[in-house]
């Protein structure tokens, strides 16, 4: 354009004028001589343009229309054929045509001229230049005259000089070009103008061009001759053509359809000849190619011809690459045969040659993915079509294998090949091996791959993203080149990666820019669009997968250098998040499974890969399965062992090692993890598996907050790491947190894809770590942690699956493994709760906030039932940690805080029941006013639980200390507790009401206040029977303390369950446990503690809290007695205590026993109220009875509440003063309190006759005796409970009451304890036991003297009680068959069982008997019931014993008693003797006389009197002095000779006094003679008798010597005899009977016989008894003057 402005300008036609004038002269000037016509048409020529010049104003034009006539001269200069004028007249005419002044005629004349020229060989290069210049600039030459020009430059291609050959070439094409730009230009003419062109029938004439323009119809007519002229066929248009190679019509061609595509899409005429002509003549010639096979035998081809050529082979792969780059659309058929001729090029069998070419133009359409789209779209997704775009990439993969698979045949030439290629081969090789050493020397520097001992280096081959051919561009070769070695593999693998760049990268921005669209919009219209593009991505990557991933998966396997290895990786993580982001698992899933396979050693077992990998048939897999040899030289040589470590699995195994490879592919993964986390979903598995398992072999092990860090394997050999890694491990740690921090960006879905995967990793980490101690991997344990603290903000949703997981990993029986599941839970709940919610976890009333807390701390509680004391040790700490920190934030939390602190158990340990009693102490002390008052009760029972425990008793004591500070608080706090718990309670209420439920809590009907108050009670309680007693102890003394100090805080009603629920229940389970106690002995308290011997069985331990137990109800009923009364049902009460009391007074243990009636005392006091007691104390000391049996546990009356701190004093009396001061009005108090004490006498004379009753059956295996002081205690009851009922005591009570005291006398003491309660048993002491039986019958008999008369028949029983007791001192009582020992023995013989000393009781008995009947003698009742006769019955034994009394004071006291009592009761028997009342009284005085004669009693009071006394009565006074004279000796008395002679003065005595009265007074009667004469038979015979059995004895014991006592008889009577002899000498012989001479002779021959026996002192006895019988030697006169008269 910048020409023709030049041109037009003045100056530059004035130049152009001139120029022809010098040029014409110049032609004029050669031709002068030689060719005169020329010089003369070159002459005129001058003229014509001067004439021209001069007329036309626009010079140029006019020299156009003329421009025949001014270039005639210059056509006929070139006809002369003469070079120099022929090159001059050309000049001449390119300057012309270069100023546009060639009109077309002239233009077919010089187009002929030069034909001539051409036809004649000369000046062919001018010739060339000229025909260029005539038609670029302008169009005057077209039709015939063009087809003339275009034949001419052909022609010159053909000739024999290479120079012109390639210029003719050059102009060709440019001429061609030419041709077309006219047309372009045409048509851009004509685009404004709208035609209608006739429809083209299917079927026209090629020739039928009429409906084209004339550019376009040059253009018609020489692409359509350039298809003959490849076809071999002759030309239409281009005519004279005589020579034509196919491979330059084809690069003809070529740059046509690359140059003007919209030529042929714009018009239809052209299309047509696209489709009719190209296509056909492109497969035509391709069929030597598809034909060939390598190697085979040249004979068996048809033709020799068929072998392909590589000019046109390559130029037809170039034709093609345009047609479907620029055609794609028109030819779609078409376009899919060359496609898959395409493929078929790379077939394994073709000339290397082929492939390469080939290959080159697979990786044209590489990187062209809309292409690859639009194939996808026509093929892939049409039903019965080829998937062509399936098979460009599988052949592109199994291309890539091919070359990894080598013949034999062809090794040699594979090896040779880098040292051919490099010398002439393509740019690609300049990197390639210098020289032909290659193998051995560049292997560590160059990039190669290298795959079963096959070595194929790679070489850059083209800019990333273009595909910049070698081989394709070889247009100057004839012969096929050789190729280097590792071309082919470099340009398919830059094909394989700018595919997946393409199409990853055009399918993300299409779905980016949907995206926003669809976030800006979401309308219904955008449905069908986003719908149709999807599946055309799926399509796309359905059909690619498999292939690329074969290919990738063995590239990366052969990869040995590090840029290549990310390139591969970068592929395959592309691939895998883009199959993510369309949603396509298998794919996806495969990907992610190669990348995670190579980050593994080879051969690893890991199951999640290799079940995945299962599902992917295709032949990569096949290739791959085979074993590679990760030892051998060929791996060795390019992969960099940098990590030794353990493998991940159940069974130990050998080492396994990471290459530099390996870790590579980890940070791909990591990587990808991290970038394209949303997308992974399920196979967050597989990611997960690998990673846990390199983290593994890598020996990073989790660190606080789950961080993972390098530490060392703990078994086995340890981990070797080259320093390349160990630099890379604190990155590769930080990354792998990073890509779980980032798992915050993750949605909802991802998220729970991410927390899935994590566990079911854990659940198999789980699996392999049972039954055995390996360390176990935390990976997943770790990470769960990790994922959980970056997502709080939506805790909700991942919270159940994250800690369900954890909690389970908390029970694994790997201890490792639980601590880190217990250490990610607590981490977990504890920064949940630290997080800053919204709303706030503390906002009280929010229920977001409740629901959310309770969410967060469940998983807390459920720890509790786990059974590992380290998990349970960790949860505590948590709970300590979370108190620490938000203990005041807990709120409706507090439950399960509390549940788990509570949720202790024995089987513990120690540590953990201390850890979780520190957090209740901690709430106790500072939290109880910050948590809800409905908790409380959960802290009451926690306590308890903890008080329960038997682990540590320190703490169950401690726990029992923190319930009374709950107490406390309770106290304090009472009114506000009491409002919230009522609200709540309305609250609950309502709620029930609605579900038509009733509201269940404990002690229901108490209100709220009081039910906690009741459940604190029912806690102590437990504690109270628990089984240590340090603890039941200290149970009890808070129970009884709390309910003493706080129990006025509850409402009346309540105090029925307190009653009956707590402290009768109470006692019912002390009784049981008491009763069934063991009673074997404990050695020790645990540990060095020692046990006191009153503490050393369980039994005595549980009588110990039996003991308080029942004081302290006895003590409630005592202080709070008035409130008590108003219950209603008090007398039930009133008996449930008795009962027990009972039960525990008659319990086998002398500890609880005792206790009981200490207990029955305190409560008989307070039933009486305030004023009678103050008369019943002074009443009780008017009669005598000690003020110790008033108060003996000076226990707090009515009146005087018990008071624990002074601060509640106020309180207490304003709770408590009504109650306390005003007392019930009297006379229905009085009616109450009779029942009341009937009742309690009732009881007391069950505990009497139960616990008094003697053993029954024989007593080896004696079961119990009552101890002293509780007989004591029990009796002393007595007096204070009689002065309640004396009023209606009757004689039947006072039968009960004898019998008890009566038994509580005769029980005896146990050996042990009769030091203490004995005195020493010379002196003569009551026990206390004794004198409080006789205070119970002096307080009877006062109470009788100052009573009514109707009480007065009272009296006889009273001294038949005291009689019995009088009979004790000569026969002590029987306990039922018990042997007993007398205390004097005891002392030596160590008896079980001491009978008591009853002396002094008797002897007390016998004195309160004088003085009673002394005051009594006279009362009715007493005669009438004969008390005198069984006072003298009763003292017929001590009178009869003597000597033989226990005591010898006994029977004076006794002699003194009875004459007391007969010197009152003989007057007063004399004055009834008419009423007969006493006739049995003289037979029993006379018993008595008998016992003991007393010489004076008799003299004076019966004698004097006799005719007062029966005659019986006389005689046998006779009767016994007679006995008297000769008693025989008490055989215990044999010891002392004193005793011997004291007797034998009195059979003196007795003797004497009986003759005397026998035989000195005169006879006032017969029968007084009588009597004495018998008593002397009598006398005698026995002495007769006891002589004989002597003599027998004697005589029968030969030398041995007779017993003792037999030799003491035997003396006795002799000296009876001689005494007899000397009586009968005195008195005078009228008064002794005849029969009683007969028988003192009869005597002697037996005293005769004794004369031979041994003993000294029986011969002296004998001689003094002989000696009176010389009186007998002759008869008295007296007989013979009586004989004779």
């Amino acid at each position: 354009m910048s020409l023709f402005m030049s041109t037009s300008s003045p100056e530059a036609v004035k130049k152009l004028l001139e120029n022809v004038q010098t040029d014409l002269r110049s032609l004029s000037m050669e031709c002068k001589k030689k060719f005169p016509p020329v010089k003369e048409a070159a002459e005129s020529g001058i003229v014509k343009i001067k004439t021209i010049a001069a007329r036309n104003t626009d010079v140029l034009a006019g020299l156009k229309e003329n421009s025949s006539e001014v270039v005639q001269p210059f056509l006929m200069g070139c006809g002369t054929k003469e070079p120099k004028i022929t090159q001059l007249c050309l000049a001449a005419i390119q300057r012309l045509m270069s100023h546009e002044v060639v009109s077309e005629a002239a233009a077919g004349n010089i187009i002929n001229m030069l034909w001539q020229l051409m036809e004649n060989g000369l000046e062919e290069l001018k010739l060339l230049q000229t025909v260029l210049v005539l038609l670029t600039t302008n169009t005057v030459v077209h039709d015939e005259v063009l087809s003339k020009a275009i034949v001419l430059c052909f022609r010159l291609h053909f000739t024999k000089d290479n120079i012109t050959n390639n210029t003719a070439a050059a102009t060709v094409r440019q001429v061609v070009t030419v041709v077309f730009e006219r047309m372009v230009a045409e048509d851009e003419r004509f685009k404004g103008i709208v035609e209608q062109p006739p429809p083209v029938q299917g079927n026209t004439n090629r020739r039928s061009v009429s409906t084209l323009r004339p550019s376009a119809k040059d253009a018609y007519m020489l692409f359509q001759d350039l298809c003959q002229l490849v076809n071999a066929d002759a030309p239409y248009w281009l005519v004279g053509m005589t020579e034509m190679t196919r491979t330059f019509g084809l690069e003809l061609l070529e740059s046509v359809l690359n140059d003007f595509p919209e030529v042929f899409l714009q018009h239809q005429e052209f299309s047509f000849l696209l489709k009719e002509r190209v296509c056909p003549l492109v497969i035509k010639l391709f069929s030597p190619n598809i034909k060939f096979r390598q190697g085979s035998n040249s004979a068996a081809s048809p033709a020799p011809v068929e072998k392909p050529y590589f000019p046109i082979c390559m130029r037809l792969l170039r034709v093609v690459s345009v047609l479907i780059k620029h055609f794609y659309s028109l030819l779609v058929t078409e376009c899919e045969i060359f496609l898959s001729l395409l493929v078929k090029f790379l077939d394994g069998e073709k000339p290397q040659w082929l492939r390469a070419v080939a290959v080159e133009s697979v990786h044209r359409l590489c990187v062209q993915p809309h292409l690859l789209r639009s194939f996808c779209q026509s093929y892939d997704m049409k039903q019965h079509s080829t998937k062509v775009f399936r098979d460009i990439v599988n052949a592109l993969g199994s291309f890539i294998q091919s070359l990894f698979i080598v013949h034999n045949a062809g090794n040699a030439a594979a090896v040779s090949a880098p040292a051919a290629g490099s010398g002439s081969g393509a740019p690609g090789s300049a990197q390639g091996a210098p020289g032909t050493g290659g193998a051995s020397g560049t292997l560590t520097t160059q990039a190669a791959l290298e795959y079963r001992g096959i070595w194929i280096p790679l070489m850059t081959v083209s800019v990333q993203g273009s595909a910049k051919a070698t081989y394709l561009e070889m247009l100057d070769k004839v012969e096929p080149p050789s190729i280097p070695e590792g071309y082919a593999m470099s340009v398919a693998f830059s094909a394989l990666l700018d595919l997946v760049r393409g199409i990853t990268a055009m399918i993300e921005k299409e779905l980016a820019l949907e995206e926003a669209a669809a976030a800006e919009f979401r309308e219904n219209s955008q449905e069908w669009f986003v719908l149709g593009a999807h599946l055309v991505w799926e399509e796309m990557v359905s059909a690619c997968w498999c292939g690329l991933l074969a290919a990738l998966s063995l590239l990366l396997d052969a990869s040995t250098d590090e840029a290549a290895t990310e390139n591969i990786l970068k592929a395959e993580l592309t691939m895998a998040s883009l199959c993510g982001r369309l949603g396509l698992v298998t794919p996806r899933d495969a990907f992610i499974t190669a990348i995670c396979k190579a980050s593994l050693p080879p051969h690893y077992a890991l199951t999640v890969l290799s079940s995945s990998a299962a599902n992917l048939s295709s032949k990569a897999y096949s290739i791959q399965g085979q074993s590679v040899q990760i030892i051998s030289p060929s791996s060795d040589s390019h992969q960099q062992v940098v990590a030794v470590g353990q493998p991940l699995t159940a069974q130990p195994q050998g080492t396994v090692v990471l290459t530099a490879k390996n870790i590579q592919c980890m940070r791909t993964l990591l990587n990808l993890a991290h970038c394209h986390g949303a997308v992974l979903g399920t196979s967050w598995q597989l990611v997960l598996a690998t990673l846990q398992h390199l983290v593994w072999i890598l020996g990073l092990k989790p660190a606080v907050g789950g961080a993972l860090k390098p530490g060392r394997a703990v078994e086995g050999p340890s981990t070797v790491l080259t320093t390349a890694v160990m630099t890379d491990l604190p990155v590769i740690s930080n990354i792998l947190s990073r890509l779980f921090e980032s798992s915050q960006y993750l949605d909802d879905v991802s998220l729970h894809h991410l927390i899935n995967a994590l566990c079911s990793l854990s659940l198999e980490a789980m699996e392999m770590a049972y039954g055995n101690n390996k360390e176990p991997s935390l990976f997943a344990v770790a990470k769960l942690l990790e994922t959980g603290l970056v997502n709080m903000d939506r805790i909700e949703i991942l919270w159940r699956p994250l800690t369900g997981h954890l909690l389970e990993v908390c029970q694994h029986p790997n201890s490792r493994m639980r601590e880190w599941g217990a250490e990610a839970l607590t981490a977990l709940i504890k920064a949940g709760l630290a997080y800053k919610h919204d709303p706030p976890l503390n906002l009280l009333l929010s229920k977001m906030a409740t629901r959310l807390q309770l969410l967060l701390l469940n998983p807390l509680r459920e720890l509790s039932n786990v059974l590992h004391a380290d998990i349970r040790q960790k949860q505590l700490e948590c709970v300590l940690q979370i108190l620490q920190s938000h203990g005041d934030g807990l709120g409706p939390g507090w439950p399960l805080v509390l549940g788990v602190i509570g949720a202790i158990r024995n089987d513990q340990g120690e540590s953990l029941i201390r850890t979780a009693f520190q957090c209740l102490q901690l709430v106790v002390t500072d939290f109880l006013p910050t948590m809800p008052c409905t908790c409380l009760q959960i802290v009451v029972d926690v306590a308890g639980s903890f008080g329960l425990q038997n682990q540590e008793l320190n703490i169950s004591l401690t726990s029992i200390g923190l319930l009374w500070n709950i107490s406390d608080y309770f106290f304090q706090r009472g009114e506000a507790i009491t409002q919230e718990l009522e609200r709540e309670e309305e609250v609950q209420q309502k709620q029930a009401q609605e579900k038509g439920e009733t509201l269940n809590r404990p002690f229901h009907p108490a209100p709220p206040f009081d039910c906690l108050w009741l459940c604190l009670y029912a806690k102590l309680g437990e504690l109270c029977v628990d089984s240590r007693p340090a603890v039941r102890k200290s149970g009890g003394q808070t129970l009884f303390s709390t309910i003493a100090a706080h129990g006025t805080l509850l409402q009346q009603p309540t105090w029925h369950i307190v009653v009956w629920k707590v402290l009768f229940q109470l006692l019912d389970c002390v009784r049981t446990s008491s009763t069934t106690a063991d009673k074997e002995k404990i050695e020790s308290g645990g540990g060095n503690i020692l046990i006191h011997h009153s503490r050393d069985t369980a039994e005595k331990q549980w009588a110990e809290t039996w003991v308080m137990t029942l004081a302290g109800v006895a003590r409630i009923f005592n202080t709070r007695r008035y409130l008590l009364q108003k219950l209603g049902d008090f007398f039930e009460a009133w008996e449930v205590l008795l009962n027990h009391i009972q039960s525990a007074a008659l319990s086998k243990n002398n500890e609880v026993s005792l206790a009981a009636l200490k207990s029955f005392q305190e409560i008989l006091q307070i039933v009486t109220p305030v004023k009678d007691s103050d008369k019943a104390a002074d009443t009780l000391a008017a009669m005598g009875v000690p003020a110790v049996l008033m108060d003996p546990l000076s226990a707090s009356g009515p009146g005087r509440p018990l008071v624990h701190s002074d601060s509640l004093v106020e309180r207490l009396t304003r709770y408590s003063g009504a109650e306390m001061q005003a007392p019930p009005p009297v006379e229905e108090s009085a009616l109450d309190d009779l029942v009341l004490w009937w009742s309690a006498w009732n009881t007391w004379y069950r505990i009497g006759t139960e616990s008094t009753k003697p053993p029954s059956g024989p007593t080896e295996k004696l079961s119990f005796i009552p101890s002293q002081p509780f007989l004591t205690a029990l009796i002393q009851i007595f007096p204070a409970l009689y002065l309640h009922i004396k009023a209606n005591f009757s004689m039947e009570d006072l039968k009960k009451l004898g019998v008890i005291l009566h038994g509580a006398v005769s029980v005896p003491i146990s050996s042990d304890a009769s030091p203490f309660i004995l005195p020493s048993f010379t002196e003569a002491v009551l026990t206390s036991l004794q004198e409080a039986v006789l205070t119970a019958l002096d307080v009877l008999q006062k109470a009788i003297c100052v009573g009514p008369e109707n009480l007065q028949v009272m009296y006889p029983a009273i001294f038949q009680q005291l009689l019995l007791f009088v009979e004790f001192s000569c026969k002590p009582p029987q306990y039922g068959r018990m042997e007993t020992k007398l205390v004097a023995n005891a002392k030596y013989n160590q008896a079980e069982w001491v009978a008591l000393n009853y002396v002094p009781f008797a002897e007390r008995s016998l004195e309160v008997v004088v003085d009673l009947y002394q005051k009594t003698a006279c009362h009715k009742a007493v005669i009438s019931e004969k008390v005198l006769q069984n006072i003298i019955k009763t003292l017929r034994m001590p009178l009869g014993l003597k000597y033989a009394c226990p005591s010898e004071s006994t029977w004076k006291l006794a002699v003194s008693s009875l004459l007391k009592v007969l010197s009152i009761g003989l007057p007063v028997a004399r004055q009834h003797s008419s009423s007969g009342k006493f006739d049995t009284m003289w037979p029993e005085i006379l018993f008595r006389i008998h016992s003991f004669i007393v010489v004076q009693l008799i003299s004076t009071e019966i004698l004097p009197f006799a005719n007062f006394i029966p005659k019986e009565f006389v005689a046998q006074i006779m009767a016994m002095l007679n006995k008297g004279s000769i008693h025989s000796q008490a055989p215990s008395f044999t010891e002392a000779e004193i005793d011997v002679r004291m007797r034998e003065e009195f059979s003196k005595v007795c003797f004497e006094t009986l003759l005397q009265f026998s035989f000195s007074n005169k006879v006032s009667t017969p029968q007084e003679g009588y009597i004495s004469r018998m008593a002397l038979s009598v006398l005698l015979k026995r002495s007769q008798d006891v002589l004989r059995r002597y003599v027998e004895d004697e005589r029968l014991s030969g030398r041995c010597p007779l017993p003792r006592q037999q030799v003491t008889e035997i003396i006795f009577v002799l000296k009876a005899i001689s005494t007899l002899m000397d009586s009968l000498k005195k008195t005078q012989p009228e008064n002794v009977d005849g029969n009683t001479w007969a028988q003192v002779i009869a005597l002697y021959p037996t005293l005769v016989e004794c004369i031979t026996c041994s003993s000294s002192e029986v011969s002296a006895a004998l001689k003094e008894a002989l000696g009176p019988f010389k009186d007998f030697m002759q008869p008295p006169v007296s007989k013979v003057q009586n004989g004779e008269s």
